[in-house]
């Protein structure tokens, strides 16, 4: 038997995973404060003292691009009183990032360089007050942060995967258009809808005439990365409303990679799909126990963007209308989970990867499987 392709019998998980308070607040130490979370594209601040703010766990952050070219990640909190440094959800600091309540002014890289009215206070060192930095790091493109500052290294947690992504030249790609969407449930549910293809046959008509669910297959079937390859048909050059590119095909793409759409899931917050022409991305962000924010990226390279006539309306339409049908039934599903006549069911073969992120979504919580059912 195919292990990577069987369930083995597995169940689902039980309801209070997707609405108990208590579990809830043990994600946020075992995961949203210990994983590496996603929290944009470096794109989105090209220029030194561009930055934008993420939110995560009561807490805002100043992601920003210093002098040297490094994105950095600050506590948004001055060291004098605790203000906050700064409001709009993305901006530009002309000459370093100051605090509007009584100046406090630091560099791009988070020191203390002028605190007007201190000179005279005793032992008061600048050095001392630099902004409260947190563990950043740059991959393929994506800004991930981690709470944890004694974090293991990016690195050392997705070896697997550093270069898996180096034909599709991701690092180098850039938001085409972008849609934040807000969903009634649990990001475990969107978690698991994205992971399977048994829905879609059903959910997503629109599919079965681009590719099929018996082409699908696992590249990645334990850990915190998951997912795998669907063929498209032989009259699909991507995934499109009429199966057309929207832009070049990935000079650096395989014949067989030129023939397929991939679907990759990494733990806790990121969805990463390569097409032949582009690359779609959800960002998952965790609002409550009952409410999931996903924003939704079609990237491609920037000459492919600028050129006259770029359109990516196509393939913005296509998805959307796909994540439209996953976040109604993930709504559904998140409902019924909350039943008090809600049992776990049994996972069919075509659900294999939601046993493999079950696994280690209750491994990470110190739980082994106790919470999948017998």
């Amino acid at each position: 038997m195919d292990r990577s392709r069987s369930a083995m019998g597995a169940k689902t998980l039980r309801g209070e995973y997707f609405s108990s308070p208590e579990v809830h607040e043990q994600e946020i130490q075992k995961i949203f404060r210990k994983k590496w979370i996603c929290v944009g594209r470096a794109s989105d601040i090209p220029r030194a003292g561009d930055c934008f703010l993420h939110e995560l766990e009561g807490e805002s952050f100043i992601l920003v691009r210093d002098d040297r070219g490094r994105v950095n990640c600050f506590c948004n909190v001055c060291r004098h009183r605790g203000t906050r440094l700064h409001e709009e959800s993305c901006g530009h600091f002309k000459t370093g990032i100051e605090c509007p309540y009584h100046g406090w002014a630091y560099d791009l890289a988070g020191s203390l360089k002028s605190a007007p009215n201190m000179t005279g206070v005793e032992g008061f060192d600048l050095q001392d007050y630099s902004l409260h930095a947190v563990p950043s790091v740059v991959w393929q493109g994506f800004v991930f942060i981690n709470l944890d500052r004694d974090c293991t290294p990016f690195e050392s947690c997705y070896g697997s995967i550093l270069s898996r992504f180096d034909n599709w030249g991701l690092e180098d790609l850039v938001s085409a258009h972008r849609v934040t969407y807000d969903i009634e449930a649990n990001w475990k549910i969107v978690f698991q809808n994205y992971n399977e293809c048994y829905h879609c046959s059903l959910v997503h008509p629109q599919l079965s005439p681009v590719t099929s669910v018996e082409t699908a297959s696992n590249d990645f079937t334990e850990g915190a990365f998951l997912g795998g390859p669907m063929i498209l048909s032989d009259n699909c050059e991507t995934i499109s409303t009429d199966g057309a590119l929207c832009g070049d095909l990935f000079p650096r793409l395989s014949s067989e990679d030129r023939k397929r759409v991939y679907f990759y899931t990494l733990f806790p917050t990121l969805f990463i799909s390569p097409h032949p022409d582009y690359v779609l991305t959800h960002r998952i962000e965790r609002q409550s126990s009952d409410s999931t924010r996903v924003v939704c990226e079609w990237l491609f390279p920037q000459d492919v963007i600028e050129r006259r006539g770029f359109d990516p309306t196509r393939a913005v339409q296509f998805w959307d209308l796909t994540n439209r049908q996953d976040w109604h039934v993930c709504e559904l599903n998140h409902k019924g989970v909350q039943s008090e006549s809600y049992q776990p069911g049994p996972y069919s073969n075509l659900e294999s990867t939601l046993v493999a992120f079950d696994r280690h979504y209750l491994k990470v919580m110190g739980e082994d499987e106790g919470g999948q059912a017998d």
